[in-house]
């Protein structure tokens, strides 16, 4: 039998329209600019153009360890009109629960990762729902698998927009800042936690992510827990329960690559049965309060595991406070793996 296609219609208005545009633009950066930008620059190497490859490769060699030393955040690019299309796509907003003191820097995990991360590049690395209005005197940085950075040309884009590589160095950089004012933004369950992104699903890999708090603890930056609720329904995907023979090849080429290989889909541009677009879902990202650390350049087993323990409380307890609002039943709680 065959499917049928629920195209859209033609009267769509102008701005959903643009909205559409501007998400397919953010996908196609995610899925294809990076794989893009390696063969522009391997290919114009072989025309008349090749000098071009060259002046950036040399430009390259000297920038090489910019994304582990801040990054280069570009104002314009952050505050462009085409984020706001983004943001009202799904539509997103940005919840604050509580004040967040400039003069100190800030480990922000966010929960859940979501298949592309698409809340917490729109929060963090655009200014599309008002990071620096709701936390004046922060600047955000999120975490990205440090391969990305790798890629020619696309390095620079991503640098642009306030991304960094995702290693204790580059982090540990902004940290150790004097002054304050620095937001670090980990997607804690790393591209791993993907693989669990199901509609209906809150589960976040956690219990053994111990990372992020010792980062926190040996620089003296406070912890925020971030819930970010709809990341998990932007997409379908594949059923692939541990266990099974496609999660088994999942995991393992995650931990061979670094990237996991979800088998996604949701709607398309023009029609709404099938593609790589998300669906229009309303993404609710809440920042909670802050957990005051201490600066502890070695802490003890027991140290790092209290304030493990201490941050699964307060990121549980936020997602119980705020599950109502977004229509979870009051018996579905959050899994923490």
């Amino acid at each position: 039998m065959a499917m049928k296609i629920d195209f859209a219609p033609a009267n769509i208005p102008l701005k959903r329209r643009l909205e559409t545009a501007a998400v397919l633009k953010l996908v196609f950066s995610f899925l294809a600019l990076a794989p893009i930008c390696i063969v522009l620059f391997l290919y114009l190497l072989f025309t008349r153009f090749w000098l071009v490859s060259v002046l950036y490769a040399t430009w390259w060699f000297v920038d090489w360890d910019t994304p582990s030393r801040g990054g280069r955040q570009c104002a314009l690019l952050r505050r462009m009109p085409l984020w706001n299309y983004v943001r009202d796509y799904f539509p997103m907003q940005l919840v604050k629960t509580a004040d967040l003191d400039p003069r100190q820097n800030y480990v922000l995990g966010f929960h859940p990762h979501g298949i592309m991360v698409s809340g917490a590049f729109t929060h963090f690395c655009t200014q599309a729902t008002g990071f620096s209005k709701l936390f004046p005197g922060l600047d955000s940085y999120l975490l990205m698998l440090p391969l990305w950075f790798r890629a020619p040309f696309f390095r620079d884009y991503i640098m642009c927009a306030g991304l960094i590589p995702s290693d204790k160095d580059s982090a540990s950089y902004l940290l150790q800042r004097e002054g304050g004012g620095n937001a670090v933004v980990i997607a804690v369950g790393g591209a791993l936690e993907a693989l669990d992104s199901h509609p209906g699903t809150n589960i976040v890999l956690l219990t053994s992510k111990k990372g992020f708090i010792k980062l926190a603890m040996e620089h003296g930056a406070h912890l925020v827990p971030v819930y970010s609720f709809g990341e998990n329904e932007l997409y379908d995907q594949v059923d692939n329960p541990r266990g099974t023979w496609l999660r088994w090849i999942q995991d393992h080429l995650q931990t061979y690559m670094g990237v996991s290989l979800p088998l996604f889909h949701a709607r398309g541009i023009f029609q709404y049965s099938f593609g790589l677009m998300p669906y229009r879902k309303r993404i609710t990202t809440v920042v909670g309060k802050p957990i005051k650390v201490v600066k502890n350049e070695k802490p003890s087993n027991d140290e790092l595991n209290a304030l493990h323990q201490l941050y699964m409380e307060e990121l549980s307890q936020l997602f119980e406070e705020h599950k109502a609002k977004h229509g979870i039943p009051e018996d579905a709680h959050l899994e923490c793996l």
